[in-house]
């Protein structure tokens, strides 16, 4: 009898043009997936053409509105847990992030998340943003985080080349989702 493998969504929480996520994200993803324990996939808010909450949609573009809230609450509903890459921005969590997570609710109840951050101070400040965020959705939230800073972590504040010691605080942080996922699918 073979195990499920627990689902996990790597959400790239950026939409900004020249954006530092890609490279971050694609390092968690690569670095991931070489672990071979759960199914790991890349979930890029840029994909998702989401309107400001709340914002009234001119009739002709409600199709396709619609279309992407559908799309963005589908996509974030079939995995069991999250690991979001987030960059800082004034102290707190992107907009565009801010944004898709008000879109959701149900799709996230029950399930684990952990950060994987970058700024000026590895995107900490965004991480204690989220934690509040993503308790009122009921996700329960890892204590370990990975944190790049754009000081030591990138050439000219743009090029990504993370220290190797990062790889340490990712292991024990997907460690920590993986358990708690496993262990919140049981109750959903």
């Amino acid at each position: 009898m073979s195990v499920e493998k627990l689902k996990i969504g790597i959400v790239v929480g950026s939409v900004r043009k020249g954006r530092n996520a890609d490279a971050v994200s694609h390092w968690m993803y690569n670095f991931a997936t070489k672990r071979n324990d759960a199914e790991y996939e890349l979930v890029d808010l840029i994909n998702y053409k989401l309107p400001l909450l709340g914002q009234e949609i001119p009739s002709e573009q409600k199709e396709e509105a619609n279309f992407a809230i559908k799309s963005w609450s589908e996509s974030m509903a079939k995995y069991d847990g999250y690991i979001f890459v987030t960059p800082e921005y004034n102290h707190a969590v992107g907009g565009a992030l801010k944004n898709a997570l008000d879109y959701l609710n149900p799709e996230l109840n029950d399930k684990a998340a952990g950060f994987v951050g970058y700024g000026s101070l590895g995107g900490v400040r965004a991480h204690e943003n989220m934690r509040l965020i993503l308790g009122e959705l009921q996700v329960a939230v890892v204590r370990t985080a990975v944190t790049f800073s754009l000081m030591t972590d990138f050439e000219n504040m743009s090029v990504f080349k993370p220290a190797e010691y990062h790889e340490g605080n990712a292991n024990t942080m997907l460690d920590q989702i993986l358990a708690w996922c496993g262990a919140l699918k049981k109750i959903r």
